[in-house]
């Protein structure tokens, strides 16, 4: 890439830039607030201090008690503690073996579903809407069985940005007694989220997908849900996550919900704007492309496009070149060269789904940027579709996908 190309960072679903502001919040911290919260002298105190200063300001922004909140090393670990510690605890004390997902979970999902059907748990997969992605609340009501342990449906896609019915599908899960986890890391920060409004038994969270630090991230747990801890260790997060607890990473990640949940609403406006643009301009310019997911009910930043006759990682290459950082889906599996199994679950074939592209806006996107990620996509798809082997597949319109 020519270091006079503009560059535009488009791919803030797998991850975002940290704010300065959060730099600034931990910056004494890092120089001498170095002591470990469990040590009874005034370093130890100190660390302590800000550990449970940071703890009640995270509870604060999502409706929570600081009793709630336990702290991981992120998305995947929260998932991980969240569904393994409820289910093995259903199993052990009530005999409980079955576990309700969808099939367009984050794979720290699913593959924690998976490792715990070969653990000898039964688990209900259910479908979503072909067009949009979006699981019929019914659907659970009809898997839940009397061996439901745990109900986990995740907030938003990753890939396509669909938003779930979480409160509609708490209130069934209320109602046969049964755990309801949600995996929140693509919408703390981003949109509002209140686990009261949402009904939900547990969450999980991430915080560099809201402008914080990598490496940390958070559990609620409502008040009175039990889980069997999947990491032992000195007894620390009230004996549900062992390890010294990453205090910088921690006070960051405070820092930067409290940053976002201040500006939330405005935020969201604006990128929703810009998502809508960018929308509209490829879908109006590319032929025989498709809105992946659904039109409206969706993240304020994330656009999910295919593009017939010509596959996504190519697409993703020569955008790189123009100076622009997209995806073909979630980070976590880009070296995979399989299908998206979210598109799939969509209804779109093996070849279809090779050919998506995901453009997620954030804070610092401009509308000039989406103008000219416009030109860029429209260039590159043309010219991709030129030496494609795919390329009797490259007439038609823009459709959604689907349709």
């Amino acid at each position: 890439m020519s270091s006079n190309v503009k560059r535009i960072y488009l791919d803030h679903a797998a991850t975002t830039p940290i704010d300065p502001r959060v730099l600034s919040a931990v910056h004494d911290l890092v120089l001498e607030g170095f002591g470990n919260p469990s040590s009874l002298h005034s370093f130890g105190r100190d660390a302590k201090l800000a550990l449970e200063s940071a703890r009640e300001n995270i509870a604060k922004r999502i409706g929570a008690d600081a009793s709630e909140i336990i702290f991981t090393s992120g998305g995947s670990e929260s998932d991980n503690l969240a569904i393994k510690g409820a289910a093995f605890l259903a199993r052990r004390d009530h005999g409980k073996d079955h576990i309700i997902t969808s099939a367009i979970e984050h794979d720290a999902v699913l593959r924690t579903c998976k490792f715990l059907e070969r653990e000898g748990f039964k688990l209900t997969v259910v479908p979503v809407s072909r067009s949009e992605g979006i699981v019929n609340p019914e659907d659970i009501e009809n898997a839940i069985t009397e061996k439901t342990a745990l109900v986990t449906i995740m907030h938003a896609n990753n890939e396509i940005g669909t938003i779930q019915p979480i409160k509609e599908i708490s209130e069934i899960t209320r109602k046969h007694g049964i755990p309801f986890h949600t995996d929140a890391v693509q919408t703390v920060g981003n949109v509002n989220v209140d686990v009261n409004e949402l009904g939900v038994d547990l969450l999980s969270a991430s915080s560099h997908k809201f402008y914080g630090p990598k490496g940390v991230g958070f559990v609620y747990k409502r008040d009175g849900v039990k889980l069997i801890p999947q990491i032992h260790g000195g007894g620390q997060e009230r004996n549900l996550r062992g390890g010294t607890e990453n205090v910088t990473g921690i006070v960051g990640m405070s820092a930067a919900l409290e940053i976002s949940s201040a500006g939330i609403y405005e935020n969201a406006k604006r990128i929703e704007a810009m998502r809508d643009a960018l929308i509209d301009g490829i879908l109006g310019r590319v032929g025989n492309s498709w809105l992946n997911g659904s039109r409206t009910i969706r993240l304020p930043g994330n656009a999910n496009f295919g593009f017939g006759g010509i596959e996504g990682e190519a697409t993703v290459l020569r955008l790189d070149m123009a100076g622009i950082a997209a995806s073909t889906g979630s980070a976590c599996s880009s070296t995979s060269l399989k299908p998206s199994h979210v598109l799939i679950a969509l209804g779109l074939s093996p070849v279809q789904a090779h050919g998506s592209l995901r453009l997620s806006l954030g804070r610092g996107n401009t509308m000039e940027e989406v103008d000219i990620t416009i030109n860029a996509v429209s260039g590159v798809v043309e010219k991709l579709r030129k030496i494609s082997p795919l390329k009797k597949e490259c007439t038609g319109t823009g459709t959604v996908a689907g349709d």
